[in-house]
């Protein structure tokens, strides 16, 4: 080698690695961290907190708070915002928007952090002699519902007490004692199934209870608000509590009133047993306030939209949704996955029984809506078909078991999805009521008509009458009491359907059921006055998409025509077959693909436009329950009031 090559090359390697060499790297290790935050203990907590919530801002739509907390002695004290909700089914305690914390001690101000491993925990040191921690915060609720739900409006306000209060680590909420005072707007009447201790000028205080108890129980107020004994003379008070808007929404007539009265009693014939001294329907009917459905052991949070009483006979709106939150205080409140309970609100969930708490509930609801006459059988069998018809084409069963659903509110925190019929969503709810007719079903043809799931209702639910703590159970105890029903491999049976993907969905409950799903031209009245409240064009079984009045697209049937033809739910339907778009338009070009014709669209996608042929000839396909002849009527029987 040269001379001079051999200087350079050495050179080189003075300021070089050899090849081969590994390149120096930092090699970090984790910073030892020790718990913070005690773990919860079956202990009674020493003193009585003291919750004051001033509901008044009402042109702001805050909330504002003072809690004092006793404290036994100095030192580090840790305390908790409330993260994992029940009903939710995932940690959506809304911290966000708890604002402004303060807190002082002998009158002076004490530093708190926020727990850098957890959000939701406040670490505090207690000075010597303070007997209590004073905190003031707000909670700056929602002004519009892109920030998250409306919970006030200048008529009315539902509070979730969790949204305010701070509570001490280290106990079961069940042994930390709360006494809570609202100061509500003046003239406004309120409900909630805590205790009224007084009422004075808009302030009022209730009995003190334990803080498991205050959070199960959230309050409704309102300007126009009307209450409804629901069990005249019965052995405990029913209330249905209904605030809205303006008064004549909330002025349901006597017929209608009496529906919600046979909800009570067909409760009662399927259960046998009530778990609640008393129980309040707190019912919002409101285009302003957010919508809602949460269930509680002595009440239900539900959230309607303006017309639920005044266009009873003519509309379809939200009919299920107080027998299915009613049925909650047997299925979920007071039985419970064992998995699910959890000693206070900072401890995670776990939500693997969830298509027995929310799928047989999702069954029950229908079941009992229509045995109370919130719904006629008819609208009960064409939302049975519609309900068939989304898993009959729910093409993410091809991958995704059932049982991994029931993280979806973890998973997906209640996204709206690009692909839902894909990706699958809470299909636990509905797919779950599949399964569940599927039981009711065959326990019937099994014992040939001499028993049913209502039969499991009662002796599952129905047990230690007046008992409205919490009695939890784990799947083999679901399937122990099956068997004393009607013996059958339940469990290679839910195997099957919940914990295996299972392509096929749950319709044999159907033909079991004396019924088949079909599809023809014609849309049923369900599916008809949803398109009539909407304004646009559902045809996901046919060309495999739907719109809203504009044109915008909302689903993408997964591997249907739409989704062939490179659509998604970005894109706007301007133009059908050389015209203008309107859904009018749209359905009777689908309804011309059975003689051949085309769907050619017009999309726009953004700021340009294109034409799109979808490949489609089978006219409109809309989901409806034919009845098999011959065949035993057991989901009529299902349906009839008891």
């Amino acid at each position: 080698m040269n001379r001079f090559l051999v200087v350079v090359a050495a050179a080189v390697l003075a300021v070089t690695p050899a090849f081969g060499q590994q390149a120096i790297r930092s090699l970090p290790q984790p910073v030892a961290t020790q718990p913070s935050i005690p773990a919860p203990r079956d202990v009674a907590y020493p003193g009585t907190l003291k919750l004051e919530v001033d509901a008044t801002d009402l042109d702001r739509r805050i909330f504002g708070i003072k809690q004092s907390i006793p404290v036994t002695g100095p030192g580090p004290q840790t305390l908790l915002y409330a993260q994992w909700i029940m009903g939710n089914h995932a940690p959506r305690g809304p911290i966000y928007n708890y604002s402004g914390v303060t807190m002082t001690a002998n009158g002076k101000p004490l530093a708190w952090t926020r727990d850098p491993g957890d959000v939701y925990a406040f670490h505090v040191n207690v000075p010597q002699g303070a007997k209590s921690i004073e905190v003031e915060a707000q909670f700056l609720s929602a002004i519009e519902p892109a920030q998250g739900p409306v919970m006030m409006t200048p008529e009315m306000l539902r509070l979730n007490w969790y949204i305010a209060a701070l509570y001490p680590a280290g106990h079961y909420a069940r042994r930390v004692n709360f006494d809570v005072t609202v100061k509500l707007p003046q003239g406004w009447d309120y409900a909630t199934a805590l205790e009224t201790a007084s009422s004075s000028n808009g302030v009022v205080k209730f009995k003190t209870t334990d803080w498991e108890t205050v959070i199960d129980s959230p309050l409704f107020a309102g300007k126009y608000m009307r209450k409804f004994d629901l069990d005249p003379g019965g052995r405990s008070r029913v209330t249905l509590n209904a605030m809205g808007d303006e008064l004549g929404q909330v002025d349901p007539s006597p017929e209608v009133i009496q529906v919600h009265r046979n909800l009570i009693v067909q409760a009662d014939k399927l259960y046998g047993a009530r778990h609640f001294n008393h129980y309040d329907f707190l019912l919002s009917v409101s285009d302003r306030l957010s919508g809602a459905g949460i269930e509680h052991q002595r009440s239900s949070d539900n959230g309607v939209g303006s017309g639920y009483f005044r266009n009873w006979d003519s509309g379809f709106v939200s009919k299920d949704l107080l027998a299915h939150e009613y049925n909650h205080s047997w299925n979920g409140k007071y039985r419970r996955g064992a998995d699910l309970w959890t000693p206070n609100f900072n401890t995670p969930m776990r939500n693997s029984m969830l298509w027995l708490y929310e799928g047989q509930t999702q069954y029950y609801g229908n079941v009992l809506a229509t045995r109370s006459g919130f719904v006629s059988k008819q609208q009960a069998l064409d939302l049975i078909a519609n309900n068939a018809a989304m898993y009959d084409a729910r093409t993410g069963r091809n991958w995704r078991p059932l049982i991994d659903t029931t993280m979806d509110p973890i998973i997906a925190a209640r996204r709206s999805l690009p692909w839902q019929n894909w990706q699958r969503s809470e299909d636990y709810y509905s797919e779950g009521q599949l399964i569940w007719m599927d039981v009711d079903t065959l326990i019937r043809e099994r014992s040939g008509g001499k028993r049913s799931l209502d039969d499991f209702a009662k002796a599952f639910f129905g047990v230690n009458d007046g008992d409205w703590g919490t009695l939890t159970y784990t799947r083999k105890d679901v399937v122990a009491t099956l068997n004393k029903i009607e013996p059958y491999d339940w469990e290679m049976f839910f195997k099957a359907r919940v914990d295996d993907v299972a392509k096929k969905a749950p319709l044999d409950g159907l033909e079991r059921g004396g019924y088949r799903l079909v599809y023809g031209d014609t849309p049923n009245a369900v599916w008809r006055d949803g398109e009539v409240r909407s304004r646009g064009a559902n045809l996901l079984y046919s060309i495999g998409l739907s719109v809203d009045q504009n044109g915008k697209i909302l689903l993408i049937q997964w591997d249907g025509p739409a989704w062939k033809a490179g659509l998604n739910t970005s894109l706007t339907v301007t133009g059908i077959n050389g015209q203008a778009f309107s859904t009018d338009r749209l359905r009777a070009a689908v309804a011309a693909t059975k003689a051949g014709a085309p769907v050619d669209l017009l999309i726009r996608m953004g700021e340009t436009f294109k034409t799109v042929r979808i490949d489609y000839r089978g006219g409109h396909r809309y989901p409806r329950l034919e009845r098999i002849t011959g065949k035993p009527a057991y989901i009529d029987d299902i349906l009839t009031a008891r």
